[in-house]
């Protein structure tokens, strides 16, 4: 068997000649093609306040930096998880804002919403969600902390969920990113769909939406009428170089078309390991949950000895890993070290198999097989 590779890039055959009409078109910068990008978008997410950006982490960025306008508060705290990649947490940081850690619940991976709430204080004014591999937060219950939290300290707590596993994915038929705080997605190479790197950010109202279709292009209002079309008017609030560009929105409305495709192989993959996988020695499933419909961007089970594990494997050709290392434990965020006991019992034993739109049916059942062989 050849390797089976762990991620692989999604590219429409439609891309390459979409890209060659823009590149030689005389424009390449934001334009049409984003409008037409966000448009879509917003079709396939069921919601407005849709604006697409250079990358998720400047998603996640400039909604932490649009809080602290809010709040007026240029140090609040953010609780959010320490399982994610370092893009998930860095921006905190990046915006000067404190990180608070909160422990993962080991049957799903995300956040402990009930170590959340015990960690709540007068100086949190944020949430940063993932919803690991695609699998939806409880958002629920997550509502019910932000009622008990407003009722004692006078302020709803705004909520940002990093939903760059997640495009794809529902809570109680509703895709997540879309609730009541913001929604951050990543179009980076090897997600669901791509447009070599991009993101979104979904917006909860219209006041927010509006600043950050300033704030991506330096606070700069593109729509207003200037007097001379190179020369902005006067800026009330500075920005950043967020925005995406016509090149990468082409790419991304080519994969956009193919989206329901890819993410349904993911589904297809995942639940036929659902069923296989059950009940073999030293092999703990994830939970499922009726009102949470994932998008499996990468399937994640709990592996005992997982270093044979990958032994195993690897000798018959399968790409496994943890994906993600915790980020409490780098050096640059060591004042915000705490005790976390679930994540200490399970980061050990996290694997992630292949499960993506590449794997083939015959590739998936040697994918069990070889895991029933033992390790």
């Amino acid at each position: 068997m050849n390797q089976i590779e762990l991620f692989k890039v999604f590219m429409s055959s439609t891309a390459g000649d979409k890209v060659s009409e823009i590149l030689y078109s005389g424009y390449i910068g934001q334009g049409k093609k984003v409008e037409e990008f966000e448009r879509n978008l917003a079709d396939f997410v069921s919601t407005d306040f849709v604006s697409t950006l250079n990358s998720g982490t400047s998603a996640l960025h400039l909604a932490l930096h649009l809080i602290k306008q809010k709040f007026n508060d240029e140090s609040f705290e953010v609780i959010t998880t320490p399982l994610t990649c370092t893009a998930t947490n860095w921006p905190i940081l990046a915006n000067g804002l404190k990180i608070k850690w909160a422990d993962i619940d080991p049957k799903t991976m995300n956040i402990d919403l009930d170590d959340v709430a015990r960690k709540i204080t007068k100086d949190t004014k944020a949430i940063m969600l993932v919803h690991w591999g695609g699998y939806p937060v409880d958002m629920n219950k997550l509502e019910n902390i932000l009622d008990q939290a407003e009722k004692i300290f006078g302020f709803r707590l705004i909520v940002i969920e990093d939903c760059a596993h997640a495009l794809g994915s529902y809570y109680n038929g509703r895709h997540v990113g879309t609730r009541h705080g913001f929604g951050c997605f990543s179009f980076q190479a090897i997600k669901h769909i791509t447009s070599v790197d991009g993101g979104m950010l979904i917006c909860p109202n219209q006041d927010f939406h509006k600043k950050t279709r300033l704030l991506r292009w330096y606070g700069i209002d593109r729509e207003s009428n200037r007097k001379d079309f190179r020369c902005e008017a006067n800026i009330d609030n500075w920005g950043f170089k967020f925005h995406m560009n016509d090149v990468c929105a082409t790419i991304g409305n080519e994969n956009l078309k193919e989206a329901n495709y890819i993410i349904s192989k993911h589904q297809e993959n995942a639940a036929f390991y659902d069923k296989e996988l059950k009940n073999i020695p030293g092999l703990t499933l994830l939970e499922r949950d009726s009102k949470c419909k994932s998008s499996f961007w990468i399937y994640s089970m709990l592996v005992e000895n997982r270093d044979g594990f990958y032994a195993a494997m690897k000798e018959k050709n399968i790409v496994v890993s943890q994906v993600h290392e915790r980020n409490d434990i780098h050096s640059c965020v060591a004042d915000s070290k705490t005790l976390l006991p679930n994540l200490d019992a399970t980061i050990g034993k996290l694997v992630n198999i292949p499960v993506g739109w590449w794997v083939t049916k015959e590739q998936r059942e040697y994918i069990v097989n070889s895991i029933k062989k033992g390790w």
